[in-house]
């Protein structure tokens, strides 16, 4: 087990480290450029066009991410390209959370039924059930901590367990608020084109977020619920 914290540590700081090289070379270079600033500006326009409706439209689109299976990291990029990074955190992390929370609902009432009969197709949706049945709220904090179940799944699944559902709610808003920093930040900076150091700063800041997400399996006492994790990520890596 320590052996495989030893690697994922080093592969986050390889990943950091990669991003942050590709971040300076596309700026140093003005690779960002071949994307169209004109053209990304017309975007950030035609989105202002709406007025307060931008925002609303935005967390729309994350609630219907999460609904309908679509991944959420071209919608949180689209965030830091269109609006300014503080208001393009805040509307991201409210639709992602309210989009998980949606899904939560339908999973837990409106198609229980059909969620349910995922059990009996998918080793995911049991090793999630099993493991709130086992830890509690303890299994969302990790599963969302560790993206080893699909991100959309999850929200379903945690419907049928007895997680309440603030608790829900509290705990995947604030797990999910560091992958979502991470990834506008850098977007903004880049559509911005900020200076060289204003993007390191920006990533670095994404890095430590990063970081401390990724540790928190570190701090929980269920020993035995890290390792089942750890060995469903190794099971996925081998497949």
């Amino acid at each position: 087990m320590a052996e495989e914290k030893k690697k994922n540590k080093k592969k986050l700081i390889i990943t950091v480290a990669v991003v942050a090289v590709a971040a300076f070379v596309i700026h140093y270079f003005g690779l960002a450029d071949y994307i169209s600033r004109d053209n990304l500006n017309l975007l950030q326009d035609w989105v202002q066009g709406f007025g307060v409706m931008a925002p609303l439209i935005y967390i729309g689109l994350w609630i219907a991410a999460c609904i309908f299976f679509l991944p959420g990291l071209p919608v949180a990029i689209l965030g830091g390209l269109v609006f300014e990074p503080l208001p393009a955190i805040i509307y991201a992390s409210l639709g992602s959370t309210l989009g998980a929370t949606a899904a939560f609902l339908i999973g837990r009432y409106a198609a229980r039924d059909l969620v349910e009969g995922w059990k009996e197709k998918n080793e995911h949706v049991k090793k999630i059930d099993d493991g709130v049945r086992k830890n509690g709220w303890r299994m969302l904090l990790l599963t969302r901590s560790v993206p080893v179940f699909p991100f959309n799944l999850q929200n379903y699944v945690y419907g049928l367990t007895d997680i309440s559902l603030p608790l829900y709610f509290f705990v995947s808003w604030v797990t999910m608020i560091p992958g979502t920093t991470a990834y506008i930040l850098m977007a903004s900076a880049l559509a911005r084109g900020e200076s060289p150091m204003q993007i390191l700063m920006y990533i670095a800041i994404a890095g430590v977020l990063i970081v401390l997400i990724s540790l928190i399996p570190k701090f929980l006492n269920k020993s035995d619920m890290v390792e089942d994790v750890e060995v469903e990520a190794n099971e996925n890596k081998t497949k």
